[in-house]
């Protein structure tokens, strides 16, 4: 212990300037110190709560972020000498709303992006843009999901508060009006609001006026590498810095993640895998799909774009099957001092391509793309005699793979693909990353750092807006290729007939999604 204590410190001794990341997650907000030579010197993590209620509303204390970043930011830089901090920025959860005065103070709880509760407002936005003019101006479905409609709830429902608003901000948007006294965001957030041209990079005005709300309440755009100021001396002594401290724009965590993944040039494509996954890449134009199974943010990388197929339980749908069917293997993990899923990967080993015809449909949360379907639910279909517990828990990971081909087949209207950068905290294992070869029936080059890519992105466009680094190809020091992932061609005709199984699973139980729902209500 001691001896990694002494080699940290001779580490930080050896190097002058450094910039610091705040990846501002759902949970958490991940502060990392990173030197200007690319080395991650430390980073501390300090958890905070969402308030679920009434069933769609899912919000969060703004000073509880606050506190987060001041937190984390003093306990990263111990032992650095403050003046050595360039800069700032940020990879931040997308699609909040955060109603400021104009004093840069919260008038009511942040509204995340899980919240639903503007499906109203959303309905009203469609009938007045339509939902074809809305995909072709901004990229995106309209959803509840995203800031615009719930700003046109806060007009409806609070306003009072829709009154008093000065500007509606995103997340990392919210902080850096704190650090800094101004109010603004970078095109890769505004892409995520529903109220973005993306095309022109501007506030919609089209949008706007269909929304009714006043296009002045929107904060000010900026490329995520531009430094929008520096630490206000109140900022700068709650943080532990100084007022030299440049703070640079971010993006939203879906773009860092692209940044973070060595996304730079149009072409190159990458598969994020953690609680959710997604399929995504860089662009030079923005590209849409003929299914609208696609959505397309503003990258971080200025005059690039990011189209994207995120579905919603990927992580998630290993930890539920790990969580139902596993408390056995669990205690035998503790029992060894192991990880529960070294034994889950063995399980799985033990199940053939194809989980003997055993399907998982993973729609535990409803879904995203491919599917844009609130209304769906997990299944296994197939189920017989002969299965067993090694074979349920294959057939999670292979339903998972079988989903994000879906959304690979819709990317590969615009480009040939046949190959993925693998990243994300779930990607660490090998057997999940042999499985999603097999079943995507691509390369896959996985990278180190693999839970560190949104924080790396948000150091590289610190030191990019504060000239310490010429250019995004930076990246190649942060990260690096570990490991390659072939397609094993014995089990391509398995899959090729699994997917005809899953989509005529799921198109065979639409109508039963709709009855479920009601299940438990009044409808019955």
């Amino acid at each position: 212990m001691s001896g990694n204590i002494k080699q940290e410190r001779t580490e930080v001794a050896k190097v002058k300037k450094y910039l610091i990341a705040h990846d501002l997650g759902t949970s958490s907000n991940k502060a990392t110190l990173f030197s200007t030579e690319g080395k991650l010197i430390r980073s501390h993590t300090v958890p905070y709560d969402v308030h679920f209620f009434h069933k769609n509303r899912a919000e969060q204390d703004t000073k509880d972020w606050w506190d987060a970043v001041c937190a984390a930011t003093k306990e990263i830089i111990a032992g650095v000498d403050p003046s050595d901090v360039l800069a700032i920025s940020f990879s931040s959860q997308m699609q909040a709303c955060v109603v400021v005065d104009r004093g840069g103070n919260a008038l009511r709880p942040a509204m995340i992006w899980a919240d639903q509760r503007a499906e109203k407002q959303a309905r009203e936005l469609e009938d007045k843009v339509g939902f074809e003019r809305m995909y072709e101006l901004n990229g995106h479905r309209i959803s509840a999901s995203y800031s615009i409609e719930k700003l046109m709830w806060i007009r409806d429902n609070e306003p009072e508060i829709y009154e008093k608003t000065y500007k509606m901000l995103l997340a990392k948007d919210y902080i850096i009006c704190r650090l800094t006294g101004r109010f603004v965001t970078d095109y890769s957030e505004a892409s995520g609001t529903d109220a973005f041209d993306l095309r022109g990079l501007k506030w919609s005005e089209e949008i706007m006026e269909a929304a009714q709300i006043d296009i002045r309440k929107m904060p000010e755009l900026h490329a995520s590498t531009d430094v929008v100021g520096h630490l206000t001396q109140a900022a700068a002594e709650e943080l532990g810095l100084t007022a030299d401290t440049s703070v640079v724009c971010g993006g939203g965590d879906g773009p860092c993640s692209a940044l973070g993944a060595g996304s730079i040039e149009s072409g190159q494509m990458f598969l994020s895998f953690g609680t959710s996954a997604w399929i995504a890449g860089t662009s030079d134009q923005v590209l849409l799909d003929r299914d609208k199974t696609l959505i397309c943010f503003g990258h971080v990388i200025p005059g690039k774009y990011m189209p994207c197929g995120t579905m919603q339980a990927a992580g998630s749908s290993y930890s539920y099957i790990k969580n139902a069917l596993c408390k056995e293997e669990e205690k035998k993990a503790k029992e060894q001092g192991i990880s529960v899923y070294d034994i889950l990967n063995q399980l799985v080993g033990q199940s053939p391509s194809g989980a003997k015809g055993l399907i998982f449909l993973p729609y535990m949360l409803g879904e995203r793309s491919p599917r844009w379907n609130p209304d769906t639910s997990g299944s296994f279909l197939g189920i017989k005699m002969e299965h067993e517990k090694c074979d349920y828990i294959r057939a999670v990971l292979e339903g998972v793979a079988m989903n994000l081909n879906i959304i690979l087949n819709a990317h590969k209207e615009n480009l040939e693909i046949t190959d993925l950068i693998l990243t994300g905290g779930g990607a660490k294992g090998d057997v999940l990353a042999q499985v999603l070869s097999d079943v995507l029936n691509v390369n896959l080059h996985r990278l180190d750092h693999v839970e560190e890519a949104t924080s790396i992105a948000a150091a590289v466009i610190a030191g990019i807006g504060v000239g310490v680094f010429k250019d995004f190809t930076v990246i190649h020091q942060f990260v690096k290729q570990e490991s390659f992932f072939a397609p094993d061609q014995n089990a391509e005709k398995i899959y090729r007939f699994q997917k005809q199984c899953f989509e005529k699973g799921y198109q065979c139980l639409k109508e039963y999604y709709k009855l479920e729902k009601n299940i438990g209500s009044d409808n019955q």
